[in-house]
């Protein structure tokens, strides 16, 4: 009886040791908030601020933006009307709109072993994705939105090797971001795009696994975790304060998801019931546990409902052993 316990348990111990080493990555980043590489408010000088900063600018002043085609929606227009204006040529700036058709010509002419996976997207929104960190890392600059509008300069962030945009409660968003071209960690996000081409249950989970803010979180928790985020090629963090909702933030936050669907409104409803999910999962856990031993004690411990040993069902790894036969008719033999 001992033994069947002591061997169910050490069961039920590898399968749930299996399944939390196989989400510890996501696991870890509801701790980690990457404050340890937040560029703070006290290193930014305030928006039309006298101060000189006397840092040098590293990120080509560039402002990369993706849509289907040039015809921008309505309501995205005074968005990106924001950003063009506060970045102008005559101030060194240049603005890029990535097209559909240009990102394929570019991942064609410049990275044709990334064409078979880009064709391949089930969904847009995954292209939309890619080709982000493919031109951030190529020609550097900063990434942009366009549901997402510029509340003043963005010349105080070209200081920063790499930056991303922190999220809450957990991880870290592509919907802006910056770079030097060639930094490493965006040269090794585009490296895994392929090996994280896969299909999901839901497609909104897809996108986000695949190319969206939860693959970039990973692989942002992947380089903070085997030591890489250091010196050149570390990746600063933008906190959502510096981010929007403030005048001194560097954005405006405007109505986007016009890829959302009702999977992800469903995840929306989940993130907001948090606790009752919780609580339901805890005890769906304790019926499948209680379950799982009822099982293993009736067809292999041979135990009766009310826990007596009725018959001794040995796993069948073990072989009997030391029993005594008595012969009861001996001159059958």
């Amino acid at each position: 009886m001992r033994r069947g316990v002591l061997i169910f348990l050490i069961i039920n111990i590898t399968i749930i040791a299996f399944l939390v080493h196989s989400v510890w990555t996501l696991l870890s980043l509801l701790v980690v908030d990457g404050s340890a590489d937040a560029i703070s408010r006290a290193e930014l000088p305030a928006p039309g601020s006298n101060l000189i900063d006397g840092r040098p600018q590293l990120i080509p002043k560039i402002i990369h933006q993706t849509y289907i085609n040039t015809s921008i929606p309505e309501r995205w227009q005074g968005p990106q009307k924001t950003c063009i204006d506060l970045h102008t040529p005559q101030d060194g700036w240049e603005y890029k709109l990535w097209t559909d058709a240009m990102s394929r010509d570019f991942i064609a002419a410049e990275y044709p072993w990334f064409l078979k996976t880009f064709d391949g997207y089930e969904f847009p929104i995954q292209r939309a994705d890619a080709i982000r960190y493919f031109v951030l890392a190529h020609f550097g600059g900063i990434y942009i939105d366009l549901d997402d509008g510029c509340n003043r300069s963005l010349e105080p962030l070209l200081s920063y090797p790499a930056w991303v945009h922190r999220t809450i409660p957990t991880g870290i968003s592509n919907d802006a971001m910056g770079c030097v071209p060639q930094h490493p960690f965006f040269m090794h996000v585009m490296d895994s795009l392929p090996k994280y081409d896969r299909k999901w249950i839901l497609p909104y989970i897809t996108v986000m696994a695949t190319t969206g803010p939860l693959f970039l979180s990973v692989m942002w928790r992947h380089w903070s975790s085997d030591g890489l985020n250091v010196g050149d090629a570390q990746v600063r963090v933008l906190f959502p304060d510096e981010y929007f909702n403030h005048p001194w933030s560097f954005f405006t936050h405007h109505l986007g998801n016009s890829w959302h669907g009702d999977d992800a409104r469903f995840i929306f409803w989940m993130a907001k019931h948090w606790m009752f999910l919780t609580f339901a999962g805890f005890l769906a856990a304790g019926v499948v546990f209680a379950a799982l031993w009822y099982a293993y004690g009736r067809f292999v411990l041979g135990m009766s409902w009310k826990g007596q040993v009725t018959r001794r069902r040995l796993p069948f790894w073990r072989k009997p052993n030391n029993i005594d036969y008595e012969l009861v008719q001996r001159h059958e033999v």
